[in-house]
């Protein structure tokens, strides 16, 4: 086995995701998963808890979310803060070199009931990350929240639809524009 080969995490994650098209998510093992990456199991448990979290990267996506709020110029309200971190997330994450990829974690997610939990658990933990980020900035509580669900939903539109087959355009295009955020909550006052 090629042990000493760089970026086992990705080798993983690679093999991962073919065997669980080819075969499916419930008939890949773990084993099966560090054999296609040219590693040992004890490799797989250095790098993912379980198989499900070769779909789920771990915290990446929490790390960069919340990275970007807190850098957010502190002028920024919360819903430019979060947009600004979508943004973010679009130019590292969601990229064209990357959309095969993400359509075909997609489908394999789609067809396990299992894994569409857990993306959902994950798009709820995303949104608690980024409102607890947004109140390390002084964001009221509730003002944190609505702007946290609101790019939660604005990114979850923005994931389907830089996903279709059909579609290329680059997701920062995607993205609602804080603007847009901006006018629909002009009209209301959100506070704790």
């Amino acid at each position: 086995m090629a042990r000493w080969e760089p970026n086992a995490a990705e080798r993983l994650a690679r093999a991962a995701l073919d065997l669980f098209s080819e075969r499916g998510y419930d008939d890949t093992t773990v084993i099966d998963i560090a054999q296609r990456a040219g590693l040992a199991k004890s490799s797989f448990f250095r790098h993912f808890s379980d198989k499900r979290e070769v779909l789920f990267g771990g915290a990446a996506m929490d790390d960069l979310l919340t990275a970007a709020i807190a850098s957010a110029p502190p002028s920024f309200t919360a819903l430019e803060a979060v947009g600004s971190a979508l943004d973010a997330a679009g130019k590292e994450v969601f990229t064209s070199a990357r959309r095969e990829t993400v359509l075909r974690r997609r489908a394999v997610i789609a067809a396990n009931p299992e894994l569409q939990e857990r993306e959902a658990l994950k798009r709820l933990s995303l949104t608690a990350s980024m409102t607890k980020a947004l109140e390390r900035r002084g964001v009221p509580g509730l003002t944190a929240r609505v702007a946290a669900e609101l790019g939660a939903l604005a990114s979850a539109v923005a994931i389907e639809r830089w996903s279709q087959t059909t579609n290329r355009s680059e997701f920062g295009l995607l993205v609602p524009r804080q603007a847009t955020f901006a006018r629909f909550t002009s009209s209301r006052s959100w506070t704790s």
